[in-house]
């Protein structure tokens, strides 16, 4: 830390108050700024443990980052606008970044972090279906997991709404619109939406109750 501007805690949430406690000490507020990744830890919580008048920035990546291809939120206060240039610039290195407002921060931690689960989840779902259908496991996962990505990759390329794409393979009477009739039937965009819903809010106690994420 003495050696270092920057200093990157990233712990889980029941750890950060003993860490920040002990370190206290070797911060500079003049010289340190202090980028957080500890879920449902706000920066106002965080400056309650931090000297003032450091510069503090919250930011939620998830696991993309091993690939480069995280989505990383990034906030902070008026206080710590400086820093997020920084953080900004650092975790443009693993992927993309998007700029929020302090509050949005539990969602982003459901879409984003809690988010690479969800989706893993759908590409497992659907290379399940294509061994019931009569793929090997390995082809089935191929399959599927590429399908995900151009899938992903159309979403991005000209910031559509995914409804452009599906109703592109989407024909009358046809075998799209007969599968996902029964996705929508069986509760799949509910599921989703409520899944996504509930880690928000459990995200917002991490903090306060010391369980995992």
């Amino acid at each position: 830390i003495q050696a270092a501007g920057t200093v990157l805690i990233a712990v889980q949430p029941q750890q950060i108050a003993d860490l920040l406690d002990g370190i206290r000490d070797d911060l500079d507020p003049g010289r340190h700024k202090v980028i957080s990744v500890v879920s449902g830890v706000t920066v106002a919580q965080l400056r309650e443990m931090i000297p003032a008048p450091t510069q503090v920035v919250r930011a939620m990546p998830n696991t993309a980052v091993s690939i480069g291809e995280s989505m990383t939120c990034l906030s902070a206060d008026p206080a710590g606008i400086g820093g997020l240039d920084e953080a900004e610039a650092l975790f443009k290195g693993v992927g993309l970044t998007l700029r929020i407002e302090d509050e949005m921060m539990l969602g982003a931690t459901a879409l984003c972090a809690c988010g690479i689960a969800f989706f893993l989840r759908s590409v497992r779902a659907a290379s399940q279906g294509g061994i019931e259908i009569g793929f090997h496991p390995e082809d089935a996962l191929l399959l599927a997991a590429q399908t995900a990505r151009g899938a992903a990759s159309l979403a991005l390329r000209d910031n559509q709404h995914p409804e452009s794409e599906i109703d592109r393979v989407t024909t009358p009477r046809g075998c799209t619109i007969a599968g996902l009739n029964e996705m929508e039937h069986q509760g799949f965009s509910s599921a989703m939406i409520k899944g996504l819903v509930l880690s928000a809010r459990k995200a917002g106690v991490l903090f306060d109750d010391g369980d995992a994420a």
